[in-house]
């Protein structure tokens, strides 16, 4: 291994207690920079899909008069959200703070778990990992920008907009549009992670480049499915989450590919 395993369960167990404080005091303290920034945090981002002006909504609104689609052009009349709770506001607050943390915080939290596993690997798997942490940031925070950037904007539009009824206005609660924008966005970032998944499965031998292509019509089936979990039920959304879910799984091909060809030469 790559050096001398001779630490015994409990001494484990307290690397592994300072691991998780450290990572956890990142978050904290990115959660209370959010906390502290609230007018940023929330007026300049986590409000700001719903906004005629957001850059997705003019971009799409842009290419709607293009190509003569005005239903492309979404989120054109912001809608009210309402607190309905005294103590509403305050809590949304400090969860979505607690969000920020996690969210920006993830690299860091990824290097930490990283660093407490690297020990047990041998010399060869370690080599073989390297660059993990920043492959793994990086598709962590490019899906965290295609969920906000792309499937918050349009689930605002879908589900704030939508009417059973004239009479039946919408006035959507501060905790409810605030989970929607977490909820896609985070999801978002934990399903680009797909190529590092596929990475890890086929170390271990669980997945072949031959499995991949041969249940590839079952994953298409899985991504849609997906897709359609965390997009609004709308044939543009599905289309436009499931496309690049489907570019990572081919993406994983390539990567199983190249795992299995270095564990044949080794």
């Amino acid at each position: 291994m790559s050096k001398e395993n001779n630490m015994s369960f409990i001494d484990h167990l307290e690397e592994l207690r300072w691991h998780l404080i450290r990572a956890f005091s990142v978050i904290f303290i990115i959660a209370i920079a959010a906390f502290i920034f609230n007018d940023i945090v929330f007026d300049k981002i986590i409000l700001a899909p719903k906004n005629p002006d957001f850059y997705t909504n003019k971009l799409l609104c842009q290419l709607g008069s293009l190509v003569d689609i005005p239903k492309l052009c979404i989120n054109t009349k912001p809608f009210q959200i309402i607190s309905i709770k005294m103590a509403g506001q305050f809590t949304m607050h400090i969860t979505t703070s607690i969000f920020a943390g996690i969210i920006l915080g993830f690299p860091y939290l990824f290097w930490e778990f990283w660093r407490f596993i690297k020990p047990a690997l041998y010399e060869k798997e370690v080599k073989h990992s390297r660059g993990a942490v920043t492959i793994s940031s990086f598709l962590f925070l490019l899906g965290v920008l295609f969920g906000y950037f792309v499937i918050a904007p349009l689930s605002v539009h879908f589900l704030g907009s939508y009417s059973i009824s004239e009479e039946v206005l919408n006035q959507i609660n501060l905790k409810s549009y605030i989970g929607t924008i977490t909820s896609v966005t985070l999801a978002s970032g934990i399903t680009f992670e797909l190529p590092v998944l596929i990475f890890f499965l086929s170390k271990t031998g669980l997945v072949t480049p031959d499995f991949l292509k041969k249940y590839r019509r079952h994953a298409i089936i899985v991504i849609l499915i997906l897709a359609a979990t965390i997009t609004p039920p709308d044939i543009f959304s599905l289309i436009l989450v499931t496309f690049p879910l489907l570019i990572l799984y081919e993406v994983g091909i390539i990567i199983s590919r190249k795992v299995q060809n270095s564990l044949d030469r080794d």
